[in-house]
């Protein structure tokens, strides 16, 4: 079994970040340089970093508050909100990124996939997938911050980026979001099983037993978190300790 990465999530509306349950009544949870800061610290595997009302409001992400994060940490950071073009994504690793997450702009053109993976590689693209479910079954893909149903099929659409040239994926369920009565599971598993390429579970984290579980049942790759780490619910050296205890690998 390959290394399973613990990363923390800032979702960043107007310069701080924030926190909701399934994408709405957002509160305020600190300064994202800070909390940056302290994740490095504290032996995250990397950082996201998602300006979640840029592609709804139709601007560019917050270049000035990107480049302060990044200064202060050394791990890997994903940024994402707003990118719409190959130059957006030079921009944004100009600043001090490692990876950029696209979601609304992929919808919509998904040959953007293929041009940003094109010019700096695989690795250096996640298309993050925001997951509702539908009432006689599947799951739905929704865009610009949860607001818009495509009615695209989840499992199509993951499948689609994979050939694009998609390097990961970042998987969050709406249903599950901000809840933290665990991951879907389901979700995360019929995604992990129709892709090649790894899949970041989103959505859900409340308990130690959610990231195993995960891990074990839902195939992911890597485990995300955001109020949870946020508020020290939980610490990240926590959930590393209690997956290395049950047999999986983790950088401690």
């Amino acid at each position: 079994m390959l290394i399973k990465r613990v990363i923390p999530c800032l979702d960043v509306n107007k310069g701080r970040v924030v926190k909701g349950v399934k994408f709405e009544n957002l509160k305020d949870a600190g300064d994202p340089v800070e909390i940056a800061s302290h994740y490095n610290r504290v032996g995250a595997d990397e950082l996201v970093f998602l300006d979640i009302t840029a592609s709804a409001e139709g601007r560019d992400i917050m270049t000035d508050v990107v480049r302060r994060t990044a200064r202060e940490v050394s791990i890997p950071l994903t940024v994402g909100g707003g990118i719409r073009t190959v130059e957006d994504v030079e921009n944004i690793l100009e600043v001090g990124a490692q990876k950029i997450s696209i979601n609304s702009a992929a919808l919509k053109r998904p040959r953007l996939i293929t041009e940003i993976a094109e010019k700096f590689g695989s690795q250096c693209v996640v298309v993050a997938i925001d997951a509702k479910k539908r009432k006689e079954g599947g799951w739905d893909v929704y865009l610009n911050g949860g607001r818009v149903n495509t009615g695209r099929d989840v499992l199509d659409w993951a499948v689609e980026v994979e050939q694009a040239g998609a390097g990961e994926i970042l998987l969050t369920s709406m249903d599950a979001d901000g809840t933290k009565d665990g991951y879907d599971v389901e979700l995360t598993a019929a995604v992990a099983n129709a892709v090649k390429i790894p899949v970041i579970a989103s959505g859900g984290a409340g308990r130690l037993e959610h990231f195993y579980d995960v891990i074990t049942r839902g195939g992911a790759d890597a485990v995300l978190a955001a109020s949870l780490f946020h508020y020290r619910e939980l610490e990240i050296k926590q959930v590393k300790e209690y997956l290395n205890s049950k047999g999986i690998p983790v950088r401690l």
